[in-house]
């Protein structure tokens, strides 16, 4: 087909050591046309950025190999063992890439204008000054606000969506044919999310770009591409239009993929009792001090908020970042000041003693976003599950530890095998899962689930959405859950809260929220999330 870009057939990747070998991609094919979106979707592990970076030649060479049939094809030339000069003259130039963590991706130490520049002087032979120019009309044209300022900026200056920006204006630089996108708005809240796919989309017109994208999330493919490939273990077990694929799955992968999108909650609990009652919660943070060391600025993250939460059921938080969620939640758990009255279980938590203030955390416990962030790498499963138990119950035998700690992983569906491994050894929802054993131990009254599925693949995330639900109900915990995906939120909540700029702007049971939303904003963040 003249129409074809990139042409991939029968590549395979291997990684070899000295003990072992592992076939990371097996024998997939698929073509890429001019102008178009095609999407790589699976779950960590597939092989889907093995993929992409065969087509830069961006694997480690050593331990990387492909079979002696693999090929990939540019405007009908072979990239596999090409020359250092013809693969150099594709980077950068004709085939760009945009990476998941653009923090992790810019130098930390460079201004973000010098690294775009770096990219037009070493492929397209610009000067300082013509660089610099056209770093500023890059830069405008993602629609960075004030480019002539920003452009001097550090990356931790700019907010994630404006350092993703900076890396879709570095890999727009040359105008190439090809963009490669790897998972480029995984970690970014709805609404930034909507519009970076927005502006890929009025590049792609206007450079009569080809996208590959790279996703986990077919939430995205269904708005964005125009074809789908479905990878599982190495292999492309279903490809077709999107429209084909969504409509009428063939593989029962691709249909446990479609039926892992969260849908509402069945059942609204609307228990009156209330747990934590929190009222004109409000915190402030130094800007700036003067030269004696006394506080001039302040930054009010949290104006004057009031929160409920009930017994037994959940409740959900909801905003950008920046909204003071975050912080919200940690004046909620007594480990942030602020001014207000926070009452727990008819307990004014703000007169506690240090003693009393233990005894409380029992019954507030957290699951962080990352479960292996949030685990120590040096103890053992069950040392760590157990940890709290040596706090807040060192009167318990040795034989009831253990034996609570086996009770908790029988609750999260655990095998008491893993008592004795280590986290690496786990898999990222088998960490997650000890971490909600690791908080369900103490008998907790609250527990704050804080982006507790975000970092997992989707049919993984509705396995601990769905354990989450089980646990409530059989421990009668209350939850308060904090995300920027509102489909976790509507899947989880009875109540829902709506914070912009430290405002609770809306707060309504979930189907009202959901279904007529009063706020703009609201509504704006619904708009924005693709459903």
């Amino acid at each position: 087909m003249k129409n074809k870009l990139l042409d991939i057939n029968n590549l395979s990747v291997e990684f070899s050591s000295k003990d072992d070998s592992f076939l990371a991609v097996n024998n997939i094919s698929f073509s890429i046309e001019k102008g178009k979106t095609l999407s790589l979707v699976g779950e960590s592990g597939s092989g889907k950025s093995v993929t992409a970076l065969s087509v830069l030649q961006l694997l480690p060479e050593g331990s990387s190999s492909h079979s002696q049939d693999s090929s990939i094809m540019f405007e009908g030339k072979e990239i596999i063992g090409s020359s250092k000069g013809f693969i150099n003259s594709l980077r950068g130039n004709r085939i760009s890439m945009i990476f998941q963590e653009p923090m992790t991706s810019l130098n930390p130490y460079q201004r973000v204008g010098d690294q775009i520049d770096e990219t037009l002087k070493i492929h397209g032979g610009l000067n300082s000054k013509l660089a610099r120019q056209r770093t500023i009309e890059l830069l405008e044209k993602v629609k960075i606000p004030e480019p002539n300022k920003k452009v001097i900026s550090y990356p931790h200056q700019l907010s994630g969506g404006q350092r993703q920006r900076v890396m879709i204006a570095m890999a727009l630089a040359n105008e190439p044919e090809l963009l490669i996108a790897d998972e480029p708005t995984t970690a970014l809240d709805v609404t930034v999310e909507k519009t970076l796919l927005e502006l890929l989309t009025e590049l792609q017109e206007e450079f009569n770009m080809s996208i590959l994208f790279i996703t986990h999330d077919l939430n995205i493919v269904k708005k964005f591409s125009d074809d789908v490939c479905v990878m599982k273990e190495g292999e492309i077990i279903e490809a077709g239009s999107v429209d084909d694929i969504f409509s009428n799955p063939s593989h029962d992968y691709t249909k446990k993929l479609l039926d892992s999108i969260p849908g509402k909650k069945e059942k609204i609990n609307e228990e009156d009792e209330i747990l934590l009652d929190a009222g004109q919660i409000n915190i402030n943070y130094v800007v700036t001090r003067n030269i004696f060391g006394k506080p001039k600025e302040f930054l009010n993250a949290v104006k004057k908020v009031d929160i409920k939460i009930h017994k037994a059921s959940t409740t959900g938080l909801v905003g950008e970042s920046g909204s003071g969620k975050s912080s919200l939640a940690r004046a909620l758990l007594g480990i942030e000041n602020a001014e207000g009255a926070i009452e727990f279980d008819g307990i004014d938590i703000k007169g506690l003693d240090l003693k009393s203030m233990r005894e409380f955390k029992k019954d507030f416990q957290i699951v962080f976003q990352d479960p292996f962030g949030s685990l120590s790498p040096r103890m053992t499963i069950g040392e760590i599950i157990g940890e709290g138990l040596k706090v807040h119950e060192p009167n318990l035998s040795k034989e009831d530890r253990l034996a609570r700690i086996k009770n908790a992983l029988n609750d999260v569906e655990l095998d008491e095998t893993s008592y004795s491994r280590f986290p690496h050894e786990l898999s990222g929802g088998q960490r997650q899962r000890v971490a909600i054993a690791r908080a369900i131990i103490l008998r907790p009254k609250l527990i704050l689930l804080d982006e507790p599925t975000s970092a997992l693949d989707v049919s993984i995330q509705m396995q601990i959405l769905h354990l989450l639900k089980d646990l409530q109900n059989k421990l009668g915990l209350a939850y308060l859950c904090i995300s920027h995906d509102l489909r976790v939120i509507r899947f989880l909540s009875d109540q829902v809260y709506v914070m912009k700029d430290g405002l609770i702007v809306e707060y309504g049971s979930s189907e009202q929220v959901f279904e007529d939303p009063k706020h703009e904003y609201t509504k704006e963040l619904l708009l924005a999330s693709i459903a």
